[in-house]
């Protein structure tokens, strides 16, 4: 591929994840690593850390560390595994799943707005070579 184009895609890349963090940052918005696991833990249920670790590329540590922050806030329950209670299982609270729904509604409002003129038929593309992108990513993770 053509360095400029490279270049070309970096530069908007960095842009795109520059305007997320941004977003992130206001008062009342979850940081991403939140949404993540909270969003997992509705498509799972209730699992452990290895098991979120695995679904999101991440270490243990890092998962148990930002696992705790949500106990702490109240937004999952942590709960000992019955056959060894050294390990938790991990499940989103009724408070947890409203602050994810409101920050999902917020990004998916925000998501219209951006796209507003873009047609039907542009955002479909738009939709799956993001997700091409994204595939491609986490395939080199695993290699």
């Amino acid at each position: 591929m053509e360095k400029e184009l490279l270049q070309d895609i970096e530069n908007e890349v960095l842009d795109f994840i520059r305007r997320i963090v941004i977003t992130d940052k206001q008062e009342g918005h979850l940081d991403r690593s939140a949404f993540m696991i909270l969003r997992q833990l509705t498509i799972l249920g209730p699992v452990g850390v290895t098991t979120l670790a695995e679904q999101l590329n991440l270490d243990s540590s890092t998962i148990s560390r930002q696992a705790a922050a949500l106990a702490d806030k109240g937004y999952v329950d942590k709960k000992p595994k019955l056959d060894d209670k050294r390990a938790f299982f991990y499940s989103i609270t009724t408070t947890g799943a409203d602050i994810l729904s409101e920050n999902k509604q917020r990004r998916l409002d925000g998501l219209e707005i951006a796209l507003r003129d873009w047609s039907v038929e542009e955002c479909a593309t738009f939709a799956t070579l993001l997700k091409k992108y994204n595939e491609s990513i986490n395939m080199e993770k695993k290699m």
